[in-house]
């Protein structure tokens, strides 16, 4: 609870900062959505906790467990998407790759390893808490809900987003319009939410590991691949011509040091959480969010 209660405190004080930097940006109003939406979360994982600890016993290490996942998660989106780097985003592309990276790759895993679905339920109200039910009942009916918690459904939503939003058109469209930048980076975290869900859900582990591995295999093909299209493009795609790159880059320097973000660090995490899987299935143990977080 005190570590939720730390990140609310951070999430509130990261956004001060930023516009400070930034003096009067245009995105001083994005950020302060980001940032309300993430002590908004911080707050209802504390209220459904403390809801949930008085209807049923809670072994307490492992409530407190989980939340130094969630608070870790939470710390390191609003670092992210409201500190320094968000500043330098927008004049660097390969600023830009690293703050993707970070939200997909580290704040994602993060807040699956805090398994908040059901603390954030707790804290509506029960008519809240109802609807919310039927919602869902009507996603399932569609095959929504299904698509987004299947190992090839997520893994292939990831993909599809990653490779739309690096075209040319949509990625300055990103950057020109704030609430389109927020809509990317919401996109980017809801389906690396939905990845690392289905990578990292429990289950025993030479019945889960094996598509969980393929979709991380898969990935790393993917995301390699786009990587490496960036990395040894020879044309600046993504270049304003009024925005100099920091560093001393040229345009394509830039956009090639952010291909190698893509595929050096992205690919080695995914690779190595599939050995880590691997190695549990051939121990014949379980797989958890918690076990795969320690490993």
């Amino acid at each position: 609870m005190r570590a939720v209660t730390g990140a609310v405190a951070l999430a509130l004080a990261f956004p001060a900062h930023a516009h400070g930097v930034r003096a009067l940006s245009d995105d001083v109003g994005a950020d302060a959505i980001v940032a309300a939406l993430i002590a908004a979360a911080a707050l209802a994982y504390v209220l459904g906790t403390r809801r949930l600890a008085s209807r049923r016993s809670l072994q307490r290490p492992r409530a407190s467990h989980d939340g130094w996942w969630l608070a870790a998660g939470l710390v390191v989106l609003a670092v992210s998407l409201l500190g320094p780097l968000d500043s330098l985003a927008a004049r660097s592309f390969a600023a830009h790759m690293l703050q993707h990276e970070v939200l997909m790759l580290v704040a994602a895993p993060l807040l699956v390893l805090g398994r908040p679905l059901a603390r954030w339920t707790w804290a509506f109200s029960q008519r809240g808490r109802g609807r919310l039910r039927r919602a869902l009942d009507v996603w399932r009916s569609l095959g929504v809900w299904r698509v987004c918690t299947s190992v090839a459904g997520a893994c292939a939503l990831q993909s599809v987003a990653l490779f739309a939003w690096h075209l040319p058109v949509a990625f300055r469209a990103a950057l020109e319009q704030p609430w389109l930048h927020v809509l990317q980076h919401a996109t980017f975290l809801a389906v690396a939410l939905c990845f690392w869900w289905t990578v990292l859900r429990p289950g025993p582990a030479r019945r889960v590991a094996p598509p969980a591995i393929a979709s991380l295999f898969f990935t790393t093909l993917t995301t390699g691949a786009l990587g490496a299209l960036l990395t040894f493009s020879s044309v600046a795609w993504y270049a304003e011509p009024e925005t100099l790159p920091p560093w001393g880059l040229s345009a394509t320097e830039d956009q090639q040091l952010g291909g190698l973000i893509m595929w050096i660090p992205g690919g080695t995490l995914y690779l190595l959480v599939a050995l880590v899987l691997a190695a549990r299935a051939l121990r014949g143990g379980s797989v958890s969010a918690r076990a795969v977080g320690a490993g």
